[in-house]
This record gives C-alpha cells, structure tokens and sequence, in this order.
C-alpha cells in the first residue's frame, strides 16, 4: 500500500467518481489513476469502488470504511510536514479559514492585515459558507479553521471556543416611522416587512426566537446570505433589515438609520474552531489571540487536552469576551 495509491482514492471518491476529474486535480493520467486504484483492491481483497462496465457507480460499505481511514493517514502525513515545518521555518506555511460573509467582511479584515504584517511569507485561505458547510470544511481537513456563530452543535466533533459577543441592529430609511417609536418594541418591529439573513445564518435561529417567545410572526419578505446585500434592499424599500450590528458602518452607511436593537434580542457568541489532531503551529496561535485576545495558547491547548466537551466548556466560564 502507498500513499499515492491513498491520494488517488480520496481523489476519485471526493471528485463524484469521475476519475478524469480526479487524476487532472493530481496532474497525472486518468490510466494511472485507475490502475493504482485496482492494484489497491487486489491488494486488500475487497471491492472499494462498485462499477458498471469501466464506469465508477458507487462505494462499497468496505470502501466507505477505508476511504474514512484514508482520509485519517493522510491527514497525519500532513501534521508530520507541519511539524517539521514549525522546527525548519517557524514563519512560513499555511492557514485557511471558513467562515460566513459577515465575518470576513466586517470583522477578520483588521485581523488578517496584522496577522500578514507579522507572518509575510505565510499563504492565507478564505473560504466562504453556511455554518454546515463552514464545519464539513473544518472536520474533513478542507480547512485548519472554521469561524462562525450559529450553535455548536451545528459543528461535529471539532474543538470550539467562544470568541465574542454581538447583537443585532435595525436598519431604515432615515425618514421610516419605526424610528419614532420610543420604546422600541418586536411588536412595532412586526408590522413591517422585514429583510434579513437566510436562516441558519448569523445567528438567524435566535432571531426567530425572539419573535416566538412574544407569540408573534414576523414578515419576512426577503432573506441573504450577505449584510451589504440586505442593505441593499433597504435601500430599494423592500422592508427593514435586521442584520449584524458590525455590519452597520455609520459613514459608509450615511443613507440608512440604524436603531439599537441590543434589548430586543439575547446576543450571540461567534466561535471559532478547529478539528481534534489538527497540528497547531506557533502562527495559529497568533491568529486565535489576534482574533480573540482572551484565547491565549495556553488556554487553546487546555480546550484541546480537554477530556470532554463539558471539561471544554467549564475553561471559559468566567471569561470576559469582547462585544461587537
């Protein structure tokens, strides 16, 4: 068995079965490809692929079984290449992120700028996603980091830790009535078109709740993924937007209003985290305390020698977290 041959697996397996696909992504032939691939069956005496004709149709329960156990030596072989990187060239490398479009627009910029001023020569990533896809990313390796608000059980079995809090503003038109209303009141906000984000975004599902808790059914009349998206159709008068308070900028924002909206909904807490194994070198603890100063490296590799997610959790009680 070679590491080659396991490339080639998780190539085709990750490419819909199109070996053509999965031998341009490795810069080889599709011939190679599948040979190595049958040379590995014969080898394990099992069928990983099912086929009709020389077409690829399916995985096997076996395959499915060594494709996962595939994807773990890979991912190792890659922690030993980190590590030897860390004592070679402590400055150079990797980093990949997956977060929401709030998130990279509005809050990592300042973060990235100092995180590049301090490590030049290292190679950063950003992906964009709903939290399902941002914790896929994470635990399959796609990505060292996932960065998103939405609850942690959205995220598997990675390794999250509380970063800030937030809450939400509402946004109008500086001539709409609702900015008379003193106080402002989820009543007076429900009886007008509302535009915000898609749910199981920033923080969406507390929203919903908040208008449930009151037995009242707001109008949502449009929904996005991106907060320049929803002032945008503020703007056109589609509704008032409901989004992010850090996405609200009162000098690039100088055509809308913004109406504090912190007791009207409970905050939400962004996270950040990672998958267990992941081999954390000295410029991915800069990046956590850069993001959230309070998440120190010696807090990070308690969260990560901690023995449950209770055992986790208990490390943060107490913390003071920044609120945006």
């Amino acid at each position: 068995m070679k590491l080659q041959q396991l490339r080639f697996l998780l190539a085709v397996a990750q490419n819909d079965l199109n070996i053509t696909a999965a031998a341009e992504r490795l810069f080889t032939s599709q011939p190679g490809v599948s040979k190595q691939i049958r040379l590995l069956e014969e080898e394990l005496g099992v069928t990983i692929f099912e086929r009709t004709g020389r077409q690829l149709t399916g995985i096997t329960d076996a395959g499915k079984a060594i494709i996962a156990r595939a994807e773990a030596v890979l991912r190792e072989v890659d922690s030993i290449r980190d590590v030897a990187s860390e004592f070679s060239d402590p400055h150079t490398g990797s980093l990949s992120i997956a977060t929401t479009h709030t998130q990279a627009r509005y809050v990592l910029p300042p973060i990235i700028k100092a995180f590049r001023a301090r490590y030049p020569s290292v190679d950063l990533q950003m992906h964009q996603g709903n939290p399902e896809q941002i914790s896929e990313m994470a635990a399959g390796g796609t990505v060292d980091f996932a960065i998103a608000t939405e609850a942690t059980v959205d995220f598997g079995n990675l390794i999250m830790m509380p970063c800030y809090h937030w809450n939400r503003t509402i946004i109008t038109p500086c001539d709409h009535p609702l900015r008379d209303v003193v106080p402002l009141t989820l009543e007076a906000v429900a009886e007008y078109p509302i535009v915000t984000y898609v749910f199981g975004f920033t923080g969406r599902s507390q929203l919903d709740q908040s208008f449930r808790r009151l037995d009242l059914e707001p109008n949502v009349v449009f929904t996005a993924t991106d907060a320049d998206v929803i002032k945008t159709y503020v703007r056109l008068g589609v509704g008032i937007g409901i989004l992010a308070k850090m996405a609200y900028n009162p000098e690039q924002d100088k055509d809308l209003c913004s109406l504090d909206a912190t007791h009207l909904f409970p905050s939400s807490t962004t996270r950040l985290g990672f998958r267990p194994g992941l081999f954390l070198r000295a410029y991915h603890y800069d990046f956590i305390t850069l993001f959230a100063s309070h998440l120190t490296r010696d807090l990070v590799e308690q969260a990560v020698e901690a023995a449950s997610e209770q055992e986790r959790s208990a490390l943060f009680n107490g913390l003071t977290l920044q609120e945006y």
